[in-house]
C-alpha cells in the first residue's frame, strides 16, 4: 500500500470514528463539510490526484472513491438514526393533561347558506321535494319550453351568458321545471333551489346569485293555493305579522301572473328608504303555469293546471339581515361573516 493509500485508509477510519460519536444533526453537517465539503480532507485528496504518478493515481483514486462512498452512506445512516431517536423521544415525552387546551377558531355558516337551508325546510315542510341540475343549460330548457321566443327581452346578450347559440349559464332555476315534468306525470310538487348567472353587478345585483323556483302541478290546482302556500312561506320566514299583497304583472312562462310584495320588514309598513317611502317590498314572482308550458312538456292543460313562483335567495338575505349591500355575501370578509 502506497503511502498515499495508507493516508486515505487513515482518513477514513477517523471520519467514520467521528460519523459514529456525532449526537445532533448539526454535528453531522459539520463532519460532511470537513471531509466532503469544497474544501473537506478528502475533497483535496481526490483534487490532488492529478499531481500523482499515472499508476499511483488510479490505486489511491480507488481508494479515495470508496473513501468518499462509505462516508457518505455514514452520514446519511447517523442523520436517520438521529430523526428516528427524536420521534421516539416525543413519542414517549410525558403530556401534563392540566395545561389547558388549544381553542381553534370555529368557521360559521355563511348567511346565503343559513337562508338558503331556512326557505328550503319551509317549503319540504309544506310538501315540497328539492330537486338540483345542470348550472350550464340548454336553450331549450332555459327559454324555448318556458314559452320565451327568441325575440325576447330575456335573450338579450346583455342578460344572458352564452356559450353559443344553444348553450348558456342558467338564468333562473326554471328549467328544473321543465326536466322534472319530462320525466314525471303529475301530482308535482318541487322547488329548485341553486345558483344563477346575468350580465348584472352593483349594489342590489350580482353576475352570480342564488334562486329558488317552485312548482305544483296536479288536477284542480288554482290561484287561491299559490296564494296560500306563499303566504304560509312568508309569515314562517319573517312571522305571521307581515302582510302580502298580489299585484297583476307579467311573465311568458306563467297567466295570469303576479308580483308578491310584504309590508317593509325594515319600517313595518310605515316608509323608508329601503321601500321607497311606499311601506312595501316586492319579494316574489309567481302565477299560474302557462298552457304552452305544458304541451312543451307532454301535460294536457285541459286537465292539469299548476302554479310557479321563484325567489331571490340574496333577496331574502338582505331583508332578514338588514344588510344593504349584495357584495357583502361574496367578499369573504370575516368581520361580516361572524356576524351570523
Amino acid at each position: 500500500m502506497t503511502l498515499q493509500e495508507q493516508q486515505v485508509a487513515e482518513l477514513e477510519e477517523q471520519a467514520l470514528g467521528e460519523i459514529g460519536q456525532a449526537a445532533t444533526p448539526e454535528e453531522v453537517e459539520q463532519l460532511r463539510v470537513k471531509y466532503l465539503g469544497r474544501k473537506g480532507r478528502l475533497t483535496l485528496i481526490l483534487r490532488g490526484l492529478k499531481d500523482l504518478p499515472p499508476e499511483e493515481r488510479k490505486l489511491v483514486g480507488r481508494k479515495a472513491n470508496q473513501a468518499k462512498e462509505a462516508l457518505e452512506a455514514a452520514l446519511t445512516q447517523a442523520l436517520r438514526t438521529l430523526k428516528e431517536e427524536a420521534l421516539r423521544a416525543a413519542a414517549v415525552r410525558e403530556i401534563d393533561v392540566t395545561l389547558p387546551g388549544r381553542r381553534h377558531p370555529l368557521g360559521r355558516i355563511h348567511p346565503l347558506t343559513r337562508i338558503m337551508e331556512e326557505i328550503c325546510d319551509i317549503f319540504q315542510r309544506l310538501g315540497f321535494e328539492a330537486v338540483e341540475g345542470p348550472e350550464v343549460e340548454l336553450d331549450w330548457y332555459n327559454f324555448e319550453a318556458l314559452n320565451i321566443p327568441p325575440d325576447h327581452p330575456a335573450r338579450d346578450m346583455q342578460d344572458t351568458f352564452y356559450f353559443n347559440d344553444r348553450v348558456l349559464l342558467r338564468t333562473h332555476t326554471s328549467p328544473m321545471q321543465i326536466r322534472v315534468m319530462e320525466q314525471r306525470r303529475p301530482p308535482v310538487r318541487i322547488i329548485a333551489p341553486g345558483k344563477v348567472y346575468r350580465r348584472d353587478l352593483d349594489m342590489t345585483h350580482s353576475p352570480m346569485f342564488h334562486q329558488v323556483e317552485g312548482l305544483l302541478v296536479d288536477r284542480d290546482v288554482t290561484f287561491a293555493d299559490l296564494k296560500g302556500v306563499l303566504t304560509e312561506f312568508v309569515h314562517q320566514l319573517f312571522g305571521p305579522e307581515v302582510g302580502l299583497r298580489f299585484r297583476p304583472s307579467y311573465f311568458p312562462f306563467t297567466e295570469p301572473s303576479a308580483e308578491v310584495d310584504i309590508a317593509c320588514v325594515i319600517c313595518r309598513g310605515e316608509g323608508c328608504r329601503v321601500c321607497k317611502a311606499t311601506g312595501w317590498l316586492e319579494v316574489l314572482g309567481a302565477g299560474m303555469v302557462h298552457p304552452a308550458v305544458f304541451e312543451a312538456v307532454g301535460y294536457d292543460p285541459e286537465e292539469f293546471t299548476g302554479f310557479a313562483f321563484g325567489l331571490g335567495v340574496e333577496r331574502f338575505a338582505m331583508l332578514k339581515y338588514g344588510i344593504d349591500d349584495i357584495r357583502l355575501f361574496f367578499e369573504n370578509d370575516l368581520r361580516f361573516l361572524k356576524q351570523f
